[in-house]
């Protein structure tokens, strides 16, 4: 989404010298909580004499795959930055962050490595192309954990890098997959396909509705000149984030296995309903979430492609209560905001995005309302929110600099 301040990039110097910014996402406006407009840091490349100059740009639409629309810095307005050195004929092997000392960015011992030292071993195992050693630079300002995709960000933004360095046949469904592949094997979490795939295949203009079990795309118009979609960072992360999508997922698998089926996408209230019986309170839930879920992305697709954005605003409150009621990844700062949202004319609706447990919501309005939106929304939350107003903007391409 543009706006959200959500540019990855990433600076490479190759043994002959001379640079490329890779960037993830064009900012064109930031709505801070101070109420000031402050344009984004788009970066200007200087490369080196004979360089060839090459950067990458995604932006993700909100999603319509998993839920309506409600998937990056130490904060949006802020910038981390990770420099990777290598030899030739490797990727970078250290990575380092920069601040007033530099210092290894990796795992505390005995954990698992999810970050980008974790993901970058992934990212060479997964390219199928040989490739030259080149030094490099990473600066990101989207906001890390706050479920705007960071780590999607950052695997797509690196792939499309190394497509310049050593083209491949182009299949976007084969660049998702790798980069996901990545982020199961070596950043050690299994997360679902959307992310990478609306990094990858965003359009401007448009929401993305994906099949995530053919791996089918269909582009939903998302470009009415009188609707804006608001991203409220509750600036909240709690702990559980990490363990505890793991566990849904293995709690999903158990209620589908009882219901005899494959996945639940295959399954309808009804099927849960006779059997119950079979699943603890639980797991019963998570099912009912997911069921509910599937159905509410059709409608959600459907409503959007009709304008009707009452109906589409319903689907999102919905979608909040099943993730807060029945997934139970929601928490006490999300549902402020939303219920905060929700009390101004003009909004249609309003839900948590991400993984919960803190991040962002996501809130579809009137442009005429987004200004008392924001007041209001910034009145009532007990905590320090930001806020970004954004739009739906192309995936992740080279560009000149």
């Amino acid at each position: 989404m543009q706006g959200v301040n959500n540019v990855t990039r990433l600076l490479f110097d190759p043994p002959t010298g001379g640079g490329a910014w890779m960037s993830r996402g064009k900012e064109r406006h930031q709505q801070r909580a101070a109420g000031r407009v402050r344009k984004g840091a788009r970066g200007v490349a200087r490369p080196g004499p004979g360089a060839a100059a090459a950067a990458a740009r995604c932006s993700e639409p909100e999603r319509c795959n998993t839920a309506p629309p409600a998937e990056h810095g130490r904060a949006a307005g802020g910038r981390s930055r990770l420099a990777a050195g290598a030899g030739p004929g490797d990727l970078p092997r250290r990575l380092w962050r920069g601040g007033s000392r530099d210092r290894r960015v990796g795992p505390r011992q005995g954990e698992p490595d999810r970050g980008a030292h974790g993901l970058q071993p992934g990212l060479r195992a997964a390219y199928a192309g040989p490739l030259p050693g080149f030094n490099a630079v990473i600066a990101s300002n989207v906001p890390l954990g706050g479920g705007l995709s960071s780590s999607a960000s950052l695997e797509v933004a690196t792939y499309t890098f190394l497509q310049h360095l050593c083209p491949d046949d182009g299949d976007l469904v084969a660049k998702a997959l790798a980069c996901q592949k990545a982020e199961h094997t070596f950043a050690g979490m299994p997360c679902g396909i959307m992310d990478q795939l609306i990094s990858v295949m965003g359009k401007e203009g448009h929401a993305l509705l994906i099949d995530c079990r053919s791996l089918e795309t269909h582009l939903v118009p998302l470009a009415d000149p009188n609707l804006v979609v608001l991203i409220t960072n509750s600036n909240v992360r709690h702990a559980l984030t990490g363990s505890e999508y793991p566990t849904r997922r293995r709690q999903c698998e158990e209620a589908a296995k009882a219901l005899g089926k494959a996945s639940l996408r295959e399954a309808s209230m009804a099927d849960l309903e006779a059997a119950q019986a079979l699943l603890n309170k639980e797991v019963c839930q998570r099912a009912r979430h997911v069921i509910g879920e599937i159905e509410r992305t059709s409608q959600a697709a459907q409503a959007l492609q009709a304008r009707d954005y009452s109906t589409f605003g319903r689907l999102m409150v919905e979608s909040h209560n099943s993730l807060r009621d029945d997934y139970e990844v929601s928490c006490p700062e999300l549902d402020e905001l939303v219920a905060a949202a929700l009390e101004v004319h003009g909004v249609y609706g309003s839900r948590m995005t991400g993984g919960g447990f803190g991040g962002c919501t996501v809130t579809l309005l009137e442009a005429g309302a987004a200004e008392a939106a924001l007041q209001h929304i910034k009145e009532k939350y007990s905590g320090t929110a930001t806020f970004y107003f954004t739009k739906p903007s192309d995936g992740a391409k080279a560009q000149p600099p």
